[in-house]
């Protein structure tokens, strides 16, 4: 009997969740470029969670703000795609944490989005990080996120 495999979109399901709708750009960009078999997106923050880590925002807060500003990026990588499986891996995400001069828990906010991506997509959703601290975001976001996606030769689509 052969094993059924898992799609990313079945995966998200199995967790109760659901990609939200593309957010429009709030300045004159692009939310992804691609280029030969990479993806780079544009920084997602998200529209439910504002403030600053270290003053009016808990670590846990900060956590669920990473992981919503992934959903975020798999919305956009989908409608790039039409298909999450077509992901090759994770290659990197750069995560920005809105927060006070002295909190130093940089990395715990941002295990917010690395473990949605394990979850998801499993060892292709390992990762290198960079987890960095941010005076302020654009519209008092508490985190905003960004990431590069290696996709499968066969989906270049050029």
């Amino acid at each position: 009997m052969i094993d059924k495999v898992i799609t990313p979109e079945e995966r998200l399901e199995e967790l109760g969740l659901k990609l939200p709708a593309l957010r429009p750009a709030s300045g004159n960009y692009v939310s992804c470029v691609r280029t030969g078999n990479l993806i780079f997106t544009s920084g997602q923050g998200t529209d439910e969670y504002r403030g600053k880590l270290g003053e009016d925002v808990s670590i846990e807060v900060g956590y669920q703000a990473a992981r919503q500003c992934m959903l975020n990026l798999l919305a956009v990588v989908k409608n790039e795609l039409g298909d999450l499986s077509k992901v090759k891996r994770i290659v990197k995400i750069l995560g920005m944490v809105n927060s006070s001069p002295d909190f130093k828990d940089h990395p715990k906010v941002m295990n917010g989005s690395s473990d949605l991506l394990v979850e998801v997509f499993g060892e292709k959703g390992r990762h290198a990080r960079s987890a960095v601290g941010m005076s302020q975001l654009p519209h008092n976001n508490t985190v905003e996120v960004e990431m590069i996606v290696e996709v499968e030769d066969g989906d270049l689509g050029e």
